[in-house]
Formats: structure tokens, sequence, C-alpha cells
């Protein structure tokens, strides 16, 4: 009798944390103010230390790693492609394994874990995907020489790959050229105001840890 008493008591916490894990999970994003980087990092503390981590070690602008992010998906942490509709109804497969935070495809994940040797990375962690997109950025600029302040080429070639990027596949892509320009503009106004913020971002507390 006592152990059934536990096993059930242990199952009730099992399905609590799943539920917990659940609401995280789906609520972790909602009310994100996308439009203004200092609102973003004074809701999410975490996001500025793993962006500013990812400069220090990359040198990639903090702005730029933003404007991929919100491009990508809006910051939704477990974003994906949208189904392809068949006879515009039934869901059928997506377009692409594109997922995560910064939509990166299983391939060139792949990349990035085997080069950086970061095997147990995750595309649904904050973390992960800006160090990704730093190296990323790194590649584009040390393998088709990119500079990481050109918002607008970043982009491209982040879209297209630094193949496609160099064999100019982008300018068969009205729409690409455009989104483009978004990022580039929304990269531009966010570095524009972590200029108010970042010395405020950057100040620790007690015992130079906080």
């Amino acid at each position: 009798m006592l152990i059934r008493r536990f096993m059930t008591f242990d199952s009730l916490l099992k399905l609590l944390s799943i539920l917990f894990i659940f609401v995280v999970a789906c609520t972790s994003n909602q009310q994100i103010n996308t439009a203004d980087s200092c609102i973003i990092f004074d809701q999410k503390k975490n996001w500025y230390k793993a962006t500013k981590k990812s400069y220090d070690n990359w040198n990639t602008p903090i702005a730029l790693q933003l404007a991929i992010i919100n491009q990508e998906s809006s910051f939704k942490q477990f974003a994906k492609p949208e189904r392809k509709k068949i006879f515009g109804i039934i869901p059928g497969s997506r377009p692409s394994t594109a997922f995560g935070y910064a939509q990166v495809t299983n391939p060139t994940w792949d990349w990035y874990k085997t080069k950086t040797g970061n095997k147990n990375a995750s595309r649904a962690n904050f973390s992960d995907i800006t160090d990704f997109i730093g190296w990323y950025t790194t590649q584009s600029e040390k393998l088709v020489g990119i500079s990481k302040n050109d918002y607008y080429n970043q982009y491209l070639a982040y879209h297209e790959g630094q193949g496609g990027w160099k064999k100019e596949s982008y300018l068969e892509k009205k729409w690409l050229i455009e989104v483009a320009k978004t990022v580039e503009r929304n990269a531009k106004m966010y570095n524009n105001q972590l200029k108010e913020c970042e010395d405020k971002l950057n100040k620790k507390g007690f015992f130079g840890i906080f």
C-alpha cells in the first residue's frame, strides 16, 4: 500500500514537472517588445549576456544577432517553417528542416557542431544560437570577405549560404533582397538603441558577479 502511494505521488510530481516545462516553453517569448533592443534585454537579461558573449568571442555585432533572430523567428524558441498545404487544406510536409530561434537547417547545424565541438548545442537555446550566429558570420567574413558590419550582405549570405552569395543567387529573389534591407534597417535601429542602454547593461552588481 505504501509503495503504491509513493508511486502515485512520484507520478504526480513527474506530471506537474512536464506541465511546468510546457507552460514555460509556451509563454517564455510572449509579450516581448521586439522593436527595442533595450526593452528586449530589460525583459530578458540572460539574452544580453548571451549576445555579449558571442560578440566577445566572434566580434559579431549584438544588433546583427538580434536582427537575424527577429527576422527568422520573431524570437520564437521552437519556430518551424509552415507546412505546405495539399489542395490548400491538408497539412503536408515542411519546406525545410529549419528550426529554432534562427531557423537553422539540419546540415548547417551539424556543420556548426562539428567545427566548434559544441556537440550538445540546441537550436532552441538562445545562448547556443547567438554563438552560432557569431560563428556563421565569421565564416562569411573568412570565406567570402563580408564585413560583419555589412548587415545587408551578411544576411544574404546567412540565407543563401556563402556559396550562394558568391554566385549572387539572391539577385533572382527580389523578395529576399527586400528582407535583407529590412534586416539591415532593424540592425541599425537596434544598434542605435543599444547606445542608450549598453553602459547600464554592462554594469555589474555586488562583487562584480551579477
